[in-house]
């Protein structure tokens, strides 16, 4: 099964983001970098809400931006977890997921249905009645992730997913979200800025820096051979912790 294959611009004043990117199914890639290296950027442009200045989006062998075609963000089929989450307050648990599968099309009762799949896929059928601001960090960070994957998406782009969660739950979190990865047939993108994200969750790495790669590859690769200063300071912290 083919993924995502991505050549992107994106100018924003005197900022410019110049990406490519090869993911493939089953083997999540983390784009990682500093603040302000353009990751959420990325994120945008591929979601479909951030205008692409040059280049090409496909997945699937599905053109969604070119210079002649712009697919809407309803119709790409890629799903996103933002580090904030973005569930609604006012809903419940159950109906925070449903609302995913009735955006995607999906009659009432079904989309119930589907939703108390995921949350039970999940762990979390118990939080079906509750409301977001009963929950903790990590049981939003799920029932967001339920919302995301219930319709199915042929892209997760997950950024910064662990940012908001304390430090003492962050690590537990990190590794449900390992496992929960490992099973998603569709390609997934993590955004993040951890190299303990980028050990535990990915296979391959992209480094951005003011809005360019300065390096890619394994992960293995990454810790053994860092090529900028900035990668070189992160393992070295990453090594002494």
């Amino acid at each position: 099964m083919s993924g995502l294959v991505a050549g992107i611009v994106v100018r924003r004043g005197s900022f410019t983001l110049d990406l490519a990117l090869d993911v493939q199914p089953g083997r999540t890639l983390a784009l990682l970098g500093p603040n302000g290296a353009g990751k959420s950027t990325a994120i945008g442009a591929l979601a479909g809400v951030v205008p692409i200045d040059g280049g090409s989006i496909r997945i699937r062998d599905r053109v969604l931006d070119d210079e002649t075609v712009h697919v809407e963000v309803e119709h790409r089929r890629v799903g996103v977890v933002f580090q904030e989450y973005l569930l609604f307050p006012h809903l419940t648990v159950l109906e925070n997921v449903a609302f995913g599968l009735r955006a995607a099309g999906r009659g009432r009762r079904d989309a119930r249905l589907g939703a108390t799949e995921w949350l039970e896929r999940l762990g979390i059928g118990d939080l079906a009645q509750r409301r977001p601001p009963q929950l903790s960090g990590g049981q939003a960070q799920r029932v967001a992730l339920a919302r995301t994957l219930a319709p199915a998406p042929d892209v997760l782009l997950l950024d910064e997913p662990l940012a908001a969660l304390d430090a003492e739950v962050r690590g537990d979190v990190r590794e449900e979200l390992a496992s929960h990865l490992a099973s998603f047939g569709g390609v997934t993108i993590v955004v993040t800025h951890s190299l303990d994200d980028v050990v535990a969750l990915a296979r391959d790495v992209v480094v951005l820096e003011r809005g360019e790669v300065t390096q890619r590859g394994s992960v293995r690769s990454l810790v053994r051979e860092p090529a900028t200063p900035y990668v070189e300071r992160l393992v070295s912290s990453w090594s002494e912790d």
